[in-house]
């Protein structure tokens, strides 16, 4: 007999559920691997989960082309997760369907209920299809699925095709977001320190580092520019920036970013550490390869 083959270990992966949501159609495409799907009922409980060990991955949503940054996910990431880092990222097609029992019309709908993201993203559509229909913000869009089909009133859901076919909805209509190229970014999160390049940070560019930092002079005219100048000053591309309130007092600010390059390579670790004598805090998030626009990506496998 031959040596037996070797099984790949499977990953518990938790995200955001019920099952059923764009978060779990994300995880789909994406795993590159065996999985082992572990629901979560908010962002924040996902990221703990692997903050507190519960789980070896998690996926979360962190940016959308239509709303932006995902406000949960960049909250949970600079709070008490400082041992969670982004090791891989996905950029997935979002579309929205709007999903009632079977039998629905959709003129009869009373009530459209979904998380609000995805509410923000069908604004337009919602506007014109359904002006009377009363607004309600779940925990996501699968739990808005489920809801809908256990009802016997008049009641949608903005939701996916995976939440249709799962709690048996009807789809009543198709692709209701505001564009067709809506797409969110989600990372893939684990537990311990941020790997080296395997080139020694010598890619460049093939790599994004993304921090997060607060604590600086940032009520004088120039600062936030002054602060930022260390990665200008060493010829670093910042591909985004954004500010969440820091939660202490009106006019306080943490901001997150991103930049080309591994933390590893040697124009980053300066910029970083010049940038770290400035401010009060500096975390880096992850440093890991840099995705272009693709339906599937962000591989769950790696360093455990």
């Amino acid at each position: 007999m031959g040596e037996p083959v070797a099984r790949p270990s499977t990953l518990r992966v938790a995200y955001l559920g019920p099952p059923g949501t764009h978060s779990e159609e994300a995880l789909r495409a994406s795993a590159g691997g065996p999985v082992e799907p572990v629901p979560r009922t908010t962002v924040h409980d996902t990221v703990l989960a692997v903050q507190q060990g519960e789980v070896d991955r998690a996926l979360v949503p962190i940016e959308n082309s239509l709303e932006g940054g995902v406000a949960a996910t960049l909250d949970a990431l600079a709070g008490g997760a400082d041992g969670v880092h982004i090791v891989a990222e996905v950029v997935h097609p979002i579309h929205h369907l709007l999903l009632a029992a079977r039998g629905t019309r959709i003129e009869n709908v009373e009530r459209v209920l979904s998380h609000p993201q995805a509410t923000a993203q069908s604004a337009r559509f919602l506007r014109e299809a359904l002006p009377a229909a009363e607004r309600v913000a779940t925990s996501s869009t699968a739990e808005a699925a489920r809801l809908v089909a256990e009802s016997r009133l008049p009641w949608a859901a903005l939701g996916s095709r995976l939440a249709a076919e799962l709690y048996g909805c009807a789809v009543i209509a198709a692709d209701v977001e505001d564009r067709p190229d809506n797409l969110t970014r989600f990372v893939w999160l684990a537990r311990g320190a941020i790997a080296a390049s395997p080139d020694g940070g010598a890619m460049g560019g093939t790599h994004k580092t993304s921090i997060v930092f607060w604590g600086f002079n940032d009520n004088s005219p120039g600062a936030l520019v002054s602060v930022l100048r260390e990665l200008s000053d060493r010829d670093l591309n910042l591909t985004r920036i954004e500010s969440r309130p820091r939660r202490t007092a009106l006019g306080h600010y943490m901001f997150f970013a991103d930049l080309d390059g591994h933390a590893s390579a040697p124009a980053v670790a300066a910029a970083l550490g010049a940038l770290g004598e400035r401010v009060q805090t500096l975390r880096v998030l992850g440093s890991y390869p840099s995705l272009s626009t693709t339906e599937s990506g962000g591989p769950a496998g790696g360093e455990r």
